[in-house]
């Protein structure tokens, strides 16, 4: 073997080039099925750079291949890779020597993770190299409406590999379920970054210096730090060696990556003071980067929208990357314990084939802690898995706690014997200590504290023992709690915590404490193990409370309801009346009327279904979309029969989005002749997968499509109809050379390009009919010239970053009647009366009194969209018949509205968080419709002086 041969990077690189030449396929072929840049391939072919997992995983699929073996050897290849921290090094000029110090230790602290299981018996071996843990997830973009202004056939965001999802965006919301990777990918980011080993897709965090926080340690420590501060509020060692104003400096220049991590973990009434640091953050330092986690139920949707950070969501993992992450994982234990080996892989095949063929199990496996446990579970057991999740909790906790020591004769390794109900004890003490404090972390001497408090009444344990060398033993042995630094101990994910803190809250009788907090995000998970833990009696008790304090508050009826619906599936053992209380409360819910109910039902599981209406007849426009979401996120063959009796009964005149969204959770073949090809005239198709893209004959001809895969130009031109197909979108994946193919669809007028659109496009359309055109996103060296070479063009829609400070400049035609600018653009609409024929204006950005005026001043503009608009600036608009407010803050003076607005006929306020908003100021407008859309967030006053007739809540209040 040459010498060459050994380098794991050189042997994938010789790999991709064996399989391309079996291929017989040419590089710009290549670039076609996998939707990569021609360097991104060359430098994963050659072997001169460490390709991403996303381009091995695209690689792979293009080439027919499984990716595992090759992303096994991309795994080797990326620790180590010296070269490529050195040229990371040098591109900073002037770096000072505490530059380098500094990202040493970010690689070296966030390098490994813990994997649950793995093998306790010795504690070396339960942290994986994080190169080897990492799996690029799948993350979905922001839903339809989630972003004020968007125009209506404008897709959601598709579904992409992380690195491609976060490519281009510099501020992030990250969502996700517990467990489900969010910390994992701030850890991958922190340190391919600091070791400066990002793949391509992340060029805007080159060169940057990432700063992780996670914000349970910090709010303990009371106030939020400022950037001074940031090193020594994670207790980083180098803390006190930083140079003066060194992270205000990297911050200013716009070289900083500050990964935030955890909103959930801050108690709710400090959320708002975390979303006011990250404001002042933003207002500071505008070309910082920020990624922020949460879980979803955390924080509304658009918390942090007027700061222009783009939403993404953890989705759960795919049939692959489920058998990606067990083979990982029993990779990484055949390292562990050698003499195994043989054992493990028949283990390996046994659970990827249990996966395969239980539905029950594999639900279970959907995220990276439920999959780890799962692993670690059927290792354990010999392949006997328990089939619900507390079953799953529950045999996890006894693995970890005991049984792994016990079965390797490992007894009293810190002089401390602890049985499991003795560990079970103390660990559920510390963890409802936390839950009753809404901390996620304590300090050691609480803990100290805590564990001495308990030992007179645990005389046994007392005569072996003190409290820090019980506290010592619990931290070494148990497998749940931790000491992240000297002075703080915490438990090694939320799910354990919430497990063990809701069976104390059941054995201390805590169940009014449980009712009181109910409605609390960080609580939900809390009472639902609760109800799993209790008795039969305790159980009906929590679940008649959980109804009755929903009956008595209509702020928290909706959640407390529907918390107790979900916590049935909990519970082994329910009293017939009490199951039937929560079932008709959680009828009296349905249908469903917002995106936020939706998603609390789909959770639930097919039980649901039965509940939901059996078609939409009677049912209004929100109440289609949202049964319709419920069914789509929910997924599974129960869905789909419930799918197949609904959609026929949907009356024509609704818009069917969601039901294209819901593809990717359905076999692609069969929801496509099924559930979408009965409707394909009134649906906005959206491709997001190979499968999807192979199915569309069976929906031709196509006349509204998205794109957002990888798929060539020729692919595209193959599936549509030139006399058919009048609305286009090219987002994310496409490979397009040119955008001449367009000029053979004959009947398009709507044209939306994305990302993927060539720099040069709109040479390409010059003097076409088209009348509509969206450009979202397109890359910075995207040409604009030719937008005046589109004379029939009158609604032009920008949610992308202008080459210009002002609209001044804008090559738009002078004919526009419709122009929306996004809340990615930051330049001023200076020069917008260059379109005297503007008739419906969006802008998203907050403006000053000289942009005001000059929107005022348009002659015959009849419909305006504003965001967070600050009246007391406003001129009087006498042409606006129609006002379109997005709110996120309660300060908004409505009462401005009729003296700025004297000829208003129609007036809608969407709120894109949960705001309070007085409408009594209102009342004047007696002839005009008032809309309050997502009223579910709002907390509305002043409705009795509004006439009955003129005011409409979406949804509808129950």
């Amino acid at each position: 073997m040459a010498d060459g041969d050994a380098d794991p990077l050189a042997q994938l690189a010789l790999q991709l080039r064996a399989l391309r030449i079996r291929r017989r396929l040419q590089m710009g072929g290549l670039q076609q099925r996998t939707g990569l840049g021609r360097t991104t391939i060359s430098q994963a072919l050659s072997g001169s750079k460490v390709p991403s997992e996303a381009t091995v995983i695209a690689l792979a699929e293009a080439l027919g291949t499984d990716a595992e073996p090759l992303l096994a050897l991309r795994a080797q290849a990326s620790p180590g890779r010296k070269d490529a921290v050195a040229a990371f090094r040098r591109t900073r000029p002037g770096r000072q020597d505490f530059v380098g110090r500094y990202l040493d230790y970010v690689a070296e602290r966030h390098a490994g993770l813990t994997v649950v299981g793995l093998d306790l018996s010795r504690t070396e071996r339960a942290c994986w190299p994080l190169d080897a843990a990492y799996l690029s997830l799948e993350l979905a973009g922001q839903d339809e409406g989630q972003e004020g202004g968007l125009p209506p056939a404008v897709s959601p965001g598709g579904i992409w590999r992380a690195e491609q999802a976060l490519a281009g965006h510099r501020r992030i919301l990250l969502r996700g379920l517990a467990g489900s990777g969010k910390t994992t990918l701030l850890q991958w980011l922190a340190v391919s970054t600091a070791r400066g080993g990002l793949p391509p897709e992340l060029s805007q965090y080159h060169g940057h210096i990432p700063f992780v926080l996670q914000l349970r340690t910090l709010v303990r420590q009371g106030r939020l730090p400022q950037p001074h501060e940031f090193l020594r509020a994670v207790e980083a060692p180098l803390a006190e060696g930083q140079p003066a104003g060194w992270v205000d400096t990297t911050l200013e220049a716009g070289q900083g990556l500050i990964l935030v991590d955890g909103v959930d973990e801050v108690p709710q009434e400090h959320r708002q003071a975390a979303r006011e640091w990250l404001t002042n953050l933003v207002a500071a330092y505008r070309n910082a980067a920020l990624v922020v986690t949460t879980r979803p139920s955390a924080v509304p949707d658009g918390w942090l929208g007027r700061l222009n950070f783009a939403e993404l969501t953890v989705r759960p993992m795919s049939g692959a990357d489920t058998s990606r992450f067990v083979g990982r994982w029993f990779a990484a234990a055949q390292a562990s314990a050698p003499s195994d080996n043989d054992l493990l892989e028949s283990l390996k095949e046994s659970l990827l084939t249990t996966l395969h063929v239980q539905r029950d199990v594999a639900q279970l496996s959907t995220t990276p802690l439920l999959c780890a446990l799962i692993c670690a579970l059927h290792r354990d057991r010999r392949g006997h898995l328990p089939h619900s999740r507390m079953e799953l909790y529950e045999a996890a906790l006894s693995m970890l706690m005991v049984r792994r020591d016990r079965e390797r004769s490992i007894t009293e390794p810190e002089g401390v014997r602890l049985g499991e109900h003795q560990t079970l004890h103390l660990l559920q003490h510390l963890a409802y200590w936390l839950i009753r404090n809404q901390q996620s972390e304590m300090n050691y001497t609480t803990a100290r504290k805590l564990v001495t408090d308990l030992l007179p009444a645990m005389p046994a344990l007392a005569d072996q023992s003190g409290p820090d060398e019980i506290l010592a033993h619990l931290i070494a042995r148990s497998g749940l709690l931790r000491q992240p630094t000297a002075d703080t101990v915490d438990f090694v994910h939320r799910t354990f915590l919430d497990y063990l803190g809701a069976r104390a809250a059941i054995e201390a009788a805590d169940l009014p404490l449980l009712i009181n907090h109910a409605h609390d995000t960080q609580w939900e998970d809390v009472v639902r193990m609760a109800i799993a833990h209790a008795r039969p009696a305790e159980r009906a008790r929590l679940l008649d409370d959980l109804i009755d304090r929903g009956d008595q508050e209509v702020q928290h009826r909706t959640r407390l309801h529907l918390l107790a619906a979900s916590s049935l599936p909990y519970a082994t053992e329910v009293a017939p009346d009490t199951r039937q209380k929560v079932i008709t409360r959680a009828a009296a819910l349905m249908p469903p009327r917002s995106s936020r109910e939706a998603d609390t039902l789909s959770p639930l599981g097919p039980g649901i279904l039965d509940l939901l209406p059996p078609t939409a007849d009677g049912l209004d426009a929100n109440e289609i979309w949202a049964v319709t979401r419920t069914a789509t996120m929910m997924g599974g063959d129960q869905a789909y029969a419930y799918l197949q009796r609904l959609v026929p009964t949907i009356d024509g005149s609704v818009p069917l989005g969601e039901l294209g969204l819901g593809w990717s959770n359905f076999d692609a073949a069969d929801y496509a002749r099924n559930i979408l090809r009965p409707v394909r005239d009134r649906l906005f198709v959206t491709v997001r997968t190979r499968a999807q893209f192979e199915t569309l004959p069976l929906l031709a001809p196509l006349k509204r499509i998205t794109f957002n895969t990888a798929v060539t130009q020729d692919e595209i031109t193959d599936v549509l109809s030139p006399q058919h197909t009048g609305q286009l979108q090219l987002m994310e994946g496409p490979s397009l050379r040119s955008m001449s193919f367009v000029r053979s669809l004959t009947a398009l007028r709507y044209l939306t390009l994305g990302p993927s659109a060539p720099v040069d496009s709109l040479h390409d359309l010059a003097c076409l009919p088209l009348t509509q055109l969206s450009l979202i996103d397109v890359p910075d060296s995207f040409s604009f010239g030719a937008l005046s070479q589109l004379p029939r063009l009158r609604w032009l829609s920008l949610y992308t970053v202008l080459p210009w400070r002002t609209l001044k400049d804008l090559p738009a035609p002078p004919n526009l009647t419709r122009l929306h600018l996004g809340g990615r653009i930051e330049a001023s609409v200076t020069g917008i009366t260059q379109w005297d024929a503007l008739e419906d204006v969006v802008v998203n950005h907050v403006m000053d009194d000289v942009e005001w005026a000059e929107l005022a001043s348009l002659p015959v503009l009849s419909q305006l969209y504003v965001s967070d608009a600050d009246f007391t600036l406003t001129p009087v608009f006498s042409s606006v018949s129609s006002l379109r407010l997005s709110l996120t803050r309660s300060d908004i003076r409505l009462d401005l509205i009729p003296k700025r607005f004297p000829n208003l006929e129609k007036l809608s306020i969407t709120a894109l968080s949960d705001i309070s908003c007085d409408l009594a100021p209102l009342r004047s407008l007696t002839n005009v419709q008032i809309t309050v859309c997502n009223a579910d967030r709002v907390t509305i006053t002043g409705l009795e002086q509004l006439a009955p007739d003129c005011l409409v809540l979406s949804p509808r209040p129950r």
